[in-house]
């Protein structure tokens, strides 16, 4: 049985302890704790100068490039354009200070927008997929007959080869006119409510730009998860990309920095799609937008690359030459 002297004892070497805690404390090991702690101050405040010092030298580095860029602009991009014709699509709302930046370098290019073109909602929204069914069904035999469109397909692919054809259909001596069913087609995709346009168009595309402005999807919680509604948007607009590709010469996706679920990340991880697709990341800044007429120009000359600063893409294309299309060019 445990009595008082055992608890006294016990208090005593408690006590016994603190004391020569802080005898200790307050002598022979105050110096060296201090002057340890003292030393860890003195690396980490170090450090910290080091990276503000780093961090400081990377910012004016950007700046300088960002400066340098935009200053070269007008000569990096001057003639690349010069005599062809660029349709610009809107796929899903992009902000109007960066599209028409995109419009302004093409221009700047020696390039000339003739056609700018809005997807509504209805494009993608699952209210409306009986509509397009109905629409795709209406259309799918002028294009198979065509050869925009393979017999039997899906109401996305049969939407999309109407949107190249739309925009890029072509008539005439080195093919200068705009084909009937070019206008024809976009006429229907009006009336469904299904595209927007701003002016008529009156010439055919040389080169198809789908511009994003989302900046990436939500994934899905585990791999047997549901694709989201933002995922399979993403994924009607890469068949999308993939389709206009096969009926128009050239054809760029254009969307912000990419971070993995956008419309860019997802072309770019597509081989086969990529293969055939240009794409140009960052059009958020200056310097997007000014790749953006470099890539369609590369396109034109059969280069197709993944352009941007991020891992596995390309800061610009590679120079091409400028010019009009020489006879027989679209």
């Amino acid at each position: 049985m445990i009595d008082f002297r055992y608890h006294l004892v016990s208090l005593i070497s408690v006590f016994l302890a603190l004391a020569v805690g802080i005898i200790l404390g307050a002598g022979p090991l105050q110096g060296a704790i201090g002057d340890q702690l003292t030393d860890q101050v003195d690396a980490l405040r170090g450090e910290r100068n080091d990276l503000r010092d780093q961090l400081a030298a990377t910012e004016t580095t950007a700046e300088q490039r960002l400066t340098f860029l935009q200053a070269a602009g007008p000569q990096l991009v001057a003639g690349t354009l010069e005599g062809r014709r660029v349709a610009i699509v809107d796929l899903d709302d992009v902000a109007g200070d960066v599209e028409q930046g995109v419009v302004d370098q093409v221009e700047a290019a020696g390039g000339t927008v003739v056609a700018s073109a809005v997807l509504t909602p209805a494009w993608t929204d699952a209210e409306h997929a009986e509509l397009r069914d109905t629409v795709a069904e209406g259309l799918r035999p002028t294009l198979e007959a065509a050869g925009a469109a393979e017999d039997g397909a899906e109401t996305p692919e049969t939407l999309a080869a109407a949107l190249g054809v739309a925009m890029t259909g072509a008539t005439g001596p080195q093919a200068q006119s705009r084909s009937e069913q070019a206008g024809a087609l976009t006429q229907q995709l009006v009336d469904a409510e299904l595209l927007e346009v701003e002016d008529e168009q009156t010439a055919p595309a040389d080169a198809v730009v789908l511009m994003s402005g989302t900046t990436a999807a939500q994934a899905a919680d585990g791999q047997n998860a549901e694709p989201t509604p933002e995922q399979e948007v993403v994924q009607t607009f890469l068949q999308l990309a993939g389709t206009v590709r096969s009926v128009s010469p050239v054809t760029v996706v254009a969307g912000p920095t990419a971070a993995g679920g956008d419309l860019v990340s997802a072309v770019r991880a597509d081989d086969a799609v990529a293969r055939e697709v240009s794409t140009v990341s960052g059009i958020e800044t200056p310097i997007g937008r000014i790749v953006v007429p470099l890539a369609v120009a590369a396109g034109l000359a059969d280069e197709v690359g993944q352009y941007g600063f991020e891992d596995g893409a390309t800061p610009l294309p590679p120079v091409v030459p400028t010019g009009t299309p020489t006879d027989g060019e679209g």
